[in-house]
């Protein structure tokens, strides 16, 4: 595969800490962040689900700061985090009232570690750009960067109505869809220009221009990205339920990441109701996994399935050991070097298995439908074993911890947990 060359932008330093910050843009890896659910004014629900999403790979949490109760309490939430050893940085995410509620809860500003607002929604009117500025000097004061994330939902309608007003005015006037795609883009270069202006550095600010068609998603950043080094976090807005979410999100983030484009990403998955909020961290993890842009955990191959195949023994073995394989990854990435990029294959039958699994630095290939139940076992190219009987998958588990043991040195230094620089 081609190596994929990212866009230099202006790096940001986001975190509380000096030895665990993270760094947005420049050479550093592409962040994954996720958004917390819960009612950030309800302390023990907030704390359990960033620390959740924490231990599944997010290395940042954006949390919802609408009203006072949640402004107070998020001191609160990092000095719980940091009991339980967990100190992911904290986005704080504000619409309409952020000005005021940075103003009058300095320990809130001063706990989180980034704050996002959307230049539509900052204020109207004469109160925009007051308020706006306000929300910039706190920053500034706090020294604290800042996301200014533009969303065609609420896109600013002043700004659009000036453009279109000038659009109408040309010889060859846009369409209404293509003007709409140019004022996210003006939003949020107007508002970072507005924001160094006020005194905030370039290395203080990250853009986004959020749209929930993949197309339209793909046109835009491109354009900002052609026109500004700001560091850019992508995001399909609003991508969905289930497979739909999934397939939008990659489709639409893939092209981008591939052109270079991108420094932190998030999928703004819905979930299930009362399903984990993970999900979306996962596949954040696999979309770059996959695309060779960093490792998290080793990926198992696994084939579909045919008419060799109906037994569903290959299928279970490969969900129970997928499943295994990133519950383990903690402790191993915090023990064994390059881990993560382990290769597993685990196998349904003869006719691709051996071959799959000669190419894995571990892999199964179990015998199919019919045959005896005999499942070779491969390492680094090599047959080492054949499992028989009813614990082929406790067995094949021992051996993948008897490689790993084998294959992979033994750290001596403890990294800073949620740092990606050590991904």
């Amino acid at each position: 595969m081609d190596i994929i060359t990212r866009k230099r932008t202006h790096p940001v330093s986001i975190g509380n800490y000096a030895d665990k910050k993270i760094i947005i843009g420049g050479n550093a890896p592409i962040v994954i962040q996720s958004m917390t659910n819960t009612d950030s004014a309800d302390l023990n629900s907030s704390v359990t689900q960033i620390i959740e999403l924490a231990n599944a790979g997010s290395e940042l949490v954006r949390l919802t700061v609408n009203n006072e109760a949640a402004a107070a309490n998020i001191p609160k939430i990092v000095e719980q985090l940091e009991k339980q050893n967990c100190y992911v940085p904290l986005i704080g995410d504000f619409h309409y009232n952020g000005h005021r509620l940075l103003e009058d809860f300095p320990e809130m500003a001063q706990a989180l570690a980034k704050y996002r607002i959307n230049p539509g929604n900052v204020g109207f009117g004469d109160k925009q750009d007051k308020q706006f500025a306000q929300i910039i000097e706190c920053a500034i004061k706090h020294d604290k960067p800042v996301r200014i994330g533009v969303n065609w939902g609420s896109l600013d309608q002043a700004l659009l109505a000036r453009l279109m007003d000038e659009n109408a005015q040309t010889k060859n006037p846009l369409s209404a869809d293509k003007m709409q795609r140019k004022a996210l883009v003006v939003s949020a270069l107007e508002s970072a220009a507005a924001a160094e202006k006020i005194g905030l550095s370039a290395d203080k600010i990250i853009l986004s221009c959020k749209v929930s068609e993949v197309q339209s998603l793909i046109s835009v950043y491109r354009n900002l990205s052609a026109q500004c080094n700001y560091a850019l976090h992508l995001g399909l807005t609003e991508a969905g339920i289930g497979s739909k979410g999934i397939v939008a999100s990659t489709a639409a983030l893939s092209v981008l990441l591939q052109s270079g484009i991108g420094d932190t990403i998030r999928i703004s998955l819905t979930p299930l109701p009362n399903a984990s909020r993970t999900e979306e961290v996962i596949v954040a993890q696999e979309i770059l996994q996959v695309m060779g842009l960093r490792a998290f955990t080793p990926l198992v191959t696994a084939c579909p399935g045919c008419g060799r195949t109906t037994s569903t023994v290959f299928q279970d073995l490969a969900n129970k050991i997928q499943n295994w394989l990133r519950e383990q990854m903690p402790l191993w990435r915090e023990t064994y070097l390059g881990v993560e990029e382990m290769k597993v294959a685990v196998m349904g039958c003869i006719v691709n298995g051996p071959g799959e699994s000669r190419n894995a630095n571990i892999g199964i290939s179990l015998p199919g439908t019919g045959e005896s139940p005999a499942a070779p076992v491969f390492e680094d190219g090599v047959k080492t074993v054949t499992l028989r009987g009813e614990h082929i998958a406790e067995e094949f588990q021992a051996r993948v911890e008897a490689y790993i043991q084998k294959r992979f040195a033994q750290k001596h230094l403890t990294p800073a947990p949620n740092n990606p620089n050590n991904a």
